[in-house]
Parts: structure tokens; sequence; C-alpha cells
């Protein structure tokens, strides 16, 4: 299949480890592109799009009653979205899940009429009954058809706790729809529970949101679909082949969203691993990966493979394939470099983690650790230019010019619960200081390679002079 993108892949990493280290962090970087000439190459065929709108309507949407509303004229602009084309459905979702459009119980072509049909559905729709995310995806699975040969996206809608099935149920169901279709869950109150929406968006590869207020749900259901509208591939998976001596520590993507995708990777045999990323379009994602690695031999001052990198489309392997090194080494400065890549996905994992624990701490009622969590965020946000965490940490505390750290008044429950779920967002690339040299510079005299800006030699101490070989381009 012309799949119309082009994939390229990037790794960055500090290879060398100290004499006995044992961890090794890369950033993956893949990025897809258009070929065509304009950008219709970038457009997908909305016929390939299959949509499924999850309401739920338990009891708990009609408190108060503003919620109901909000999400039925969510929907209604979903709907006024999906260009003629689109096939979807509707989907109540309470103890059980029931299609209420089209009345077939199928999916339907979206057309001025459906679209006007489906809108009368989400109009006559009513609050009772409990909570079952499970269920309502299994439904929305069941409707879908092979995800080898359409878009599938779900956009799921609640205001509640999953509290009428089990942990283990939901998650039997998650395992059963990863890699069938992405899904976006969206929040809505004060009721609904973070872990919730981030378990349901990491294992089916979508984007976690919730509102502040209802009235913001009809721009976010908007942006939804048109997202899911520019998708052009209904999954690349990324193949990690490791050597007897790495395994995989973990895997997580990075931007535009911090999700763990470890659980979720399919064991392909003893070395080999898939992870699921879902639809892509033109588009550029980040991966963070931990190898945990054991020196084979005492071999010292030398490149050892410790993983290979592969793109996996459309059930085959892209030229785009990359290699994780490991260079086990006595040299302690080369061992200390930390690679900018990793150091600011680390560094932005290390923010999230300390506002994400500011907020249990508050919700808990500690308020003294809410504060020293969250005027850690800043502090490292700052030091990061992570000017993405710092809007998020501003509904949170006020930050004053000097750098005091303020807890707002009368924070609410959603004020709490949705700075956890902007917690995973992370869409940014921070700026690479002007006038850094990208690549290592290399020694004339030894041919060891030293850090970029470096005066002197790390291995020999010689003073690098204008003789040298080219580091690399200036950016």
């Amino acid at each position: 299949m012309d799949t119309a993108i082009q994939f390229s892949l990037e790794v960055n990493q500090n290879k060398y480890l100290r004499v006995g280290g044992r961890e090794m962090h890369a950033v993956l970087s893949v990025t897809g592109q258009g070929t065509g000439e304009d950008d219709t190459s970038t457009r997908s065929d909305p016929s390939r799009l299959v949509e499924v709108l999850v309401i739920d309507c338990s009891g708990s949407m009609a408190d108060p009653p503003t919620k109901m509303a909000a999400a039925q004229q969510a929907a209604a602009a979903a709907i006024n979205v999906l260009p003629d084309g689109v096939r979807f459905a509707v989907i109540e979702g309470t103890l059980q899940a029931r299609v209420v459009y089209p009345p077939t119980g199928t999916l339907v072509t979206a057309s001025p009429a459906t679209r006007r049909e489906a809108k009368a559905a989400v109009a006559r729709l009513s609050a009772s009954g409990g909570t079952a995310m499970g269920s309502w995806l299994a439904a929305a699975r069941d409707l879908l058809p092979p995800s080898s040969t359409t878009i599938n996206h779900v956009l799921l809608l609640t205001d509640g706790v999953n509290q009428h099935e089990t942990e283990e149920e939901l998650e039997r169901v998650l395992r059963t729809c990863a890699g069938r279709f992405v899904c976006d869950p969206r929040g809505i109150g004060e009721g609904w529970h973070p872990p919730d929406l981030l378990r349901i968006a990491a294992a089916l590869n979508g984007t976690a949101e919730a509102v502040r207020r209802p009235a913001d749900l009809v721009a976010s259901f908007r942006e939804s679909i048109r997202t899911a509208l520019t998708k052009l591939l209904p999954d690349v998976r990324i193949r990690l082949r490791t050597v007897p001596y790495a395994t995989v520590t973990f895997f997580k993507q990075a931007r535009p969203t911090i999700q763990d995708l470890t659980e979720y990777a399919t064991k392909v045999d003893e070395r080999t691993w898939e992870v699921a990323t879902g639809s892509w379009g033109a588009e550029r994602r980040e991966f963070h990966l931990c190898l945990g690695v054991e020196p084979p031999d005492d071999i010292l001052e030398q490149d050892r493979l410790a993983a290979r990198v592969d793109l996996v489309v459309d059930g085959e392997l892209r030229a785009a394939t990359a290699t994780v090194l490991v260079h086990w080494t006595v040299n302690m400065a080369r061992s200390a470099r930390i690679d900018l890549s990793v150091s600011q996905v680390t560094g932005q994992e290390d923010v999230r983690q300390a506002i994400n624990a500011g907020c249990d701490a508050y919700d808990r009622g500690d308020r003294i650790e809410a504060h020293a969590q969250w005027a850690r965020a800043v502090a490292l946000a700052t030091a990061t230019r992570d000017e993405v965490a710092l809007d998020q940490l501003r509904h949170l505390v006020d930050i004053e010019p000097g750098g005091l750290v303020r807890l707002k008044e009368n924070l609410s429950q959603t004020d709490i619960k949705v700075s956890i779920i902007e917690s995973t967002q992370n869409p940014s690339h921070p700026p690479v200081p002007r006038g850094r040299a990208v690549a290592d510079q290399i020694c004339g005299a030894c041919g060891e390679t030293s850090p970029p800006g470096a005066g002197r030699c790390e291995n020999c101490g010689r003073r690098f002079t204008g003789d040298d070989p080219p580091a690399g381009a200036l950016v």
C-alpha cells in the first residue's frame, strides 16, 4: 500500500558507560513526512476513517444537568465535523453499552441525513444507571472493522469512576482492544478518576484530556475528530531487538504525550519486542528507551550493540533502522556526559512526577507537601525551559517574579484532576541553545571524541584548534 508517508528514525544517547554500568538510556525520534508535492498527501481519505462516539450516560451525568447538556452539545459538534464518507456510530454507556445510532446497531456512512439523525439521537440521551467502561470499549471494538484496512478511532466521554467492573475486567478488555483502535478518553466534572483515563489512553495509544468547564468540551471533541482525520496509517509498531546481555527495562512515549507503554509491548520471541504506537499522520514523536545491560567478558573501550530498532509499517519492516550502542570505558569524563535529548526527556518526566505528587498530596489534605512538590516542579520546569509545564502549574500556584511559589486558594477537584491529565501532555520541543555544536569533536592527535564545545581532548588533553576535523553543523 502507498502510505504517502516516509519515515525516519533517529537515536540520541551517550553510548559511554562507566566500568560496571548497567543502565543505558536512549531517545528514539520517529518522524513521518508526507511524500506528495502538496498537502493532499497528508490528508486522510474520509472513507478510511471509522469513528465511534461513546457517551457516558450514567446517573452522575445528571448532576448537575449542565454536564449532560454539554456532552450532547459536544457530541453534536463532533458529528458535524465528520465529512461525508466517514463511517460512524454513537454508543450510550451505562452498566452496559448500547448503540443508539444507527438504529441497526452497526455503522453508518456520514452524510447530511445521517448526521442530522445522529444528532437527534444524541439529543434524546438521558442519564441513569452505572459506569462500566470495559463494556463500552468492547462494544466499540465489536463495531469496528479490522484495523489493517481502516483508521479506527473512538472518542470516549465520562464523568465518573469505573466502579461497576473490576480493574481486572477492564484490563482484559483493553488487551483485546489494543492495536484495534485508538481511543481518546475525555473527562468532565469532578467525579471522574484520572488513572482510568490515563490507563485507557496508554493501552489504546490515545490522548487523555479533561476540561475545566463543560463549555470547553465542544472544542475538545472537534479537535479530536480533526486530528483523527489527519491519520494515514492505522498502526506503526516499533520493534526492539536486544542482544543477550541487554533487556528492556522500560519503553515510554515522551512526546507529544508521556505514556508508559512497557506493559503493552508484545513479545515476539525471547529477544524481540514490538510496541504499538497507534495511527499516524505526518508528525513526529519521541520515545524513551531504558535498557538493562550486563558487561560481557569485561570488554572495555569498544562499541557494542545493545539493541536494534526497526519500524514495522503495514506489517513490513521499513528501511528506517537504528542501533542503541553501549561502550564501557574507564574515561570518567565520557561516561559522565548527559545527552541533551535524554536529559530533556528525563527532566520533563521529573517535572511531571512532581506535579502529580503535589496533586496526590493536595487531594489527601497535605497542603505542605503539595506546596513543596509544586515548588520543586516550578524550579525544574524553569531550569529546563519547560513552558508547557509552567503553564500547567499556573493553574495550581502563583509564581512571583522572584521565583516565590504560593498555592492558589480554593483549588477545586476539577483543578487537581485536570492538572494530573495535563501533566502527561508534552507537545513542544525545548529550544536548543544557540551556537551549540550538535556533534562530538574529534581530536586530530589521538582520534578520540570529546563533547561539543570542549576546549581540550578528554583523552589526551590536547587543545582543539581549527585544524581538527569538523564537529558538525552549528545551530
